[in-house]
């Protein structure tokens, strides 16, 4: 019966094994409660190069996950549907190490059963080498079942491309073979996610966005580049995220819980952090970077090669041709700069003395007569505050220059 178990398929499902499988072969396997496995300690497994080199031994905490493994493998191998079920071992207890494991052991793992209710197994096991009993452990694991995986019959999934559980693929959504989706997340009808693009969890894509195609770029020749995007990001109708390009770094990235309004555009090698709203038709050119908590307008545009810092907000209809300084209001085609984002900031917690701060920071950067380098080192005689701090080097590591030109009162009249 051991023979037919598929030990790497079934400890793919205990999320913490990766990344080692420490289970080699079953030897016993009795239904009722009890599994018995053999772990071969090699010199040149990977944890051996930092514990510790030139006395190798095996950390105990692996000595648990072989023994959680073999705890899953009897947990999964009598289960109706293996692939619709995970293992989490949620305890330990009663932990006893004997003797260290080292390069040449062969281990017994072995795992059985002491009480079982609904989703909850508590479990006995004890590793051995030959005679010698090397370390023992009462465990607790919990039976998940997976989300189930819908995909619509008119979409056309690479079966190449890999779905985790819980993931929803719409009518005639279009998904290429170098994809891999998170688990829960959403794609709706006619999206199109193509190239190498990875897209993390409990994401939603709607109808006819388009991921992970080739860069809009003439330096493009075809070359394998990626795109990588986080979680929980809502990516609205129309939006287009290109991948990156061989000379441009080869990666665009997308962080976490960012609002993509329609018709939004990140073009190749941007950075994006977490926390941004693009209003529809914000644009990002090749190279730009978007630090958290940003607010990019509706039809704004970002040149190419530029910052936008964080918390800042860029009004509708924006044209930034430099860097935009973190907690700042720019506005304007050219873009000039109203101040502080008072609002924006006490939105996001900020406190009145954190605030205080960097407005007077911006009064000795745009109202003080000083010039740029001069206006720095003024702040940096000063205390400072982290927050002010990072302005300050955002402002010294500009390689574009940044947006310092103020509103005249002729801008703030056709503002208001």
């Amino acid at each position: 019966m051991s023979a037919s178990i598929d030990i790497a398929g079934l400890v793919r499902q205990i999320p913490t094994q990766y990344p080692f499988v420490l289970v080699d072969r079953v030897v016993e396997h009795d239904p009722a409660g009890r599994l018995v496995a053999l772990k071969n300690v090699t010199g040149s497994e990977e944890f051996f190069e930092g514990h510790f080199p030139g006395t190798p031994v095996m950390p105990g905490v692996l000595l648990m996950e072989g023994l959680a493994q073999a705890a899953g493998i009897w947990l999964l191998h009598d289960a109706p549907d293996a692939r619709r079920l995970e293992v989490h071992l949620v305890g330990i207890d009663d932990a006893k190490f004997r003797r260290p494991a080292v390069p040449g052991d062969q281990l017994r793992l072995e795992v059985r059963v002491l009480h079982r209710r609904g989703a909850l197994c508590r479990m006995r096991g004890e590793v051995r080498s030959g005679e010698h009993r090397v370390a023992e452990a009462n465990l607790l694991l919990q039976v998940s079942t997976l989300a189930t995986l819908t995909v619509d019959p008119t979409a056309r999934v690479d079966s190449r491309a890999r779905l985790a559980p819980g993931v929803q693929i719409g009518p005639y959504a279009v998904i290429g073979p170098e994809v891999r989706i998170g688990e829960g997340t959403v794609i709706e009808a006619h999206a199109v996610i193509d190239g190498d693009t990875t897209i993390g969890r409990e994401n939603h894509l709607y109808p006819f966005c388009s991921i992970g195609l080739a860069p809009q770029d003439l330096k493009y020749h075809g070359e394998h580049t990626r795109l990588v995007i986080g979680d929980r990001n809502r990516i609205r109708e129309f939006v287009t995220i290109n991948r990156g390009t061989g000379l441009g770094g080869g990666l665009t990235s997308i962080g976490s819980d960012n609002l993509f309004m329609a018709y939004a555009h990140v073009a190749h090698d941007c950075f994006v952090g977490s926390h941004i709203i693009f209003a529809n038709g914000a644009t990002l050119a090749g190279h730009v970077d978007v630090a958290d908590h940003a607010t990019i307008g509706a039809f704004s545009a970002v040149h190419q090669f530029c910052r936008v810092g964080t918390y800042s907000f860029l009004g509708g209809y924006t044209v930034a041709t430099k860097d935009v300084l973190p907690y700042s209001k720019t506005v304007g085609n050219r873009a000039r700069i109203y101040g502080v984002n008072t609002l924006g900031l006490q939105r996001r917690g900020f406190s009145a003395e954190v605030i205080a701060a960097i407005r007077h920071a911006y009064r000795v950067l745009l109202q003080s007569r000083l010039n740029t380098t001069e206006a720095l080192a003024r702040l940096e005689a000063e205390p400072m505050i982290p927050e002010v701090r990072a302005l300050a080097e955002f402002i010294r590591t500009a390689k574009r220059g940044v947006v310092l030109k103020r509103a005249t009162r002729h801008h703030l009249s056709e503002e208001g």
